[in-house]
């Protein structure tokens, strides 16, 4: 388990791109928190560490961005999805052996059936009273 404490979000990208030279091509990233905690901060920042040039932003509204970059983000947003099914419908099992790049999935936990042990979590959440601080959690068994 890695726990790290962010001040900015400048550190949660700095953070999050140290973090992406270390993973391997085909890992699947579990992000899990509430709405403001620093997902796609952290997405943005991991996306940077596998030089990934364009910008980074919330699918919310795609459900799926693929990034080109020296490897290749598949960034997911479950968001809107009521279930494991409707991710399973929008061939969502086909971001999930990724063998030239990595996968992250904002809201996984809406997706919780489909989740498997060899995931990395990572949990987000803010600091009440610090508004720029948040914890991150890491994890890679469920």
């Amino acid at each position: 388990m890695i726990n790290f404490e962010s001040n900015s979000p400048e550190q949660t990208q700095a953070f999050a791109a140290d973090f992406a030279k270390k993973t391997l091509n085909g890992t699947v990233i579990a992000l899990i928190g509430n709405l403001g905690t620093g997902k796609t901060t952290f997405s943005q920042g991991f996306a940077n560490g596998i030089g990934v040039k364009q910008s980074v932003i919330s699918p919310t509204f795609k459900l799926v961005s693929e990034y080109e970059g020296e490897r290749v983000l598949n960034h997911i947003d479950c968001y809107r999805l009521e279930s494991s099914q409707d991710f399973l419908n929008i061939g969502g099992e086909n971001f999930l052996n990724c063998d030239n790049g990595v996968t992250l999935i904002e809201w996984a936990e809406r997706i919780k059936e489909v989740w498997h042990e060899d995931w990395i979590y990572i949990y987000f959440e803010r600091d009440e009273k610090r508004i720029e601080k948040r914890y991150i959690t890491i994890e890679n068994r469920l």
